[in-house]
């Protein structure tokens, strides 16, 4: 096989200070609703307050500011659900950089119309019949374009762990470690960042993978010890984290540091977001509620213990919410 460039906590290191004024440092929060049902020591990070909703401006905007200034003219082609998408266009618009998204034809409206109101454009594919990576490959060719990977690049993983980094800082600061970290998960990228900040500082940390039931790649991977592949391509109401297989950068990472992983059912990630308005006052997407989901369904024991589960998004579909919350 030939060898992986893998990103290391100094790249983290060197993103957060290219991040620095730009991404929202999002904060920690505490729920004592939570703390009881959990009856662990429990912080949510919340990445749902984060630029265009999502965790995915971090990677979004340290790979591109990455790009040399003589290779930019071409733009970017991104392949993404929706919030890889609008990281992706809004890191594009501060840097004055046109951008192109390959977008499932079944990915929620709103996100959708603010990848366009962020200056992208779109072409839709059909998520079932459709490879999105070569449909985006094709194009950044013939446009003489940069193509930017949802997760599978050491740019973006670097990105996306500080998060990981400020959660650590924040933590340091209560003069805490965490005991658990739980990361929603697609490709694996959001994972990789964190596991590499995270196991930096607190090597005893456990790090957990968390997945739509039926879409648990990782999990699966985790107990093979090589890259397995989901069955299906749809049938989630989880549509951030329906990746086929987990990266093979992200998977060289994440075996070493994660190792575990948890999964949880479309009605208890419906069940969290629920949660999630009424007694945080936050919104989730389904994709960035499945760690709370896993958290709130006891599919991991915290008692007694700092745990930290990131709230990876909040770009849903307005009906689909409100049903969920009613």
């Amino acid at each position: 096989m030939t060898a992986l460039t893998l990103p290391t906590v100094a790249d983290v290191d060197a993103a957060a200070r290219r991040l620095e004024g730009i991404a929202l440092r999002t904060p920690l929060i505490t729920s004592p609703a939570l703390d009881a049902l959990t009856r662990g020591r429990v912080f949510l990070k919340a990445e749902t307050l984060q630029r265009t909703g999502s965790f995915k401006f971090r990677g979004a905007y340290n790979k591109l500011s990455s790009i040399p200034e003589d290779e930019r003219g071409g733009g970017v082609v991104a392949f993404s659900s929706g919030n890889h998408a609008q990281g992706v266009a809004a890191a594009a618009k501060l840097l004055d950089m046109p951008a192109l998204i390959v977008m499932p034809a079944d990915a929620p409206r709103p996100k959708r119309e603010r990848t366009v109101q962020l200056g992208a454009e779109i072409v839709l594919y059909d998520r079932a019949r459709e490879d999105r990576e070569a449909i985006a490959r094709d194009i950044a060719a013939k446009r003489n374009a940069t193509l930017v990977p949802p997760y599978d690049d050491p740019l973006i993983i670097a990105g996306q762990g500080t998060t990981g980094r400020e959660i650590i800082e924040d933590l340091d600061r209560l003069g805490l470690k965490p005991d658990i970290v739980i990361v929603n998960a697609s490709g694996g990228g959001l994972t990789a960042g964190i596991a590499l900040a995270v196991k930096a500082a607190a090597p005893n940390a456990k790090v957990f993978t968390a997945e739509p039931s039926g879409f648990d790649d990782h999990a699966r991977s985790f107990r093979s010890g090589r890259r397995e592949t989901n069955a299906h391509v749809v049938g989630s109401i989880c549509d951030a984290l329906l990746s086929p297989t987990p990266g093979e950068i992200t998977f060289e990472i994440n075996r070493r540091l994660v190792g575990q992983g948890l999964a949880a059912s479309d009605e208890e990630v419906g069940r969290a977001i629920a949660f999630a308005f009424r007694e945080l006052k936050l919104v989730l997407e389904p994709g960035g509620a499945v760690a709370l989901a896993a958290l709130l369904s006891g599919k991991i024991d915290v008692k007694d213990q700092v745990a930290v589960a990131v709230l990876s998004g909040g770009n849903i579909d307005p009906e689909l919410f409100c049903k969920l919350v009613a």
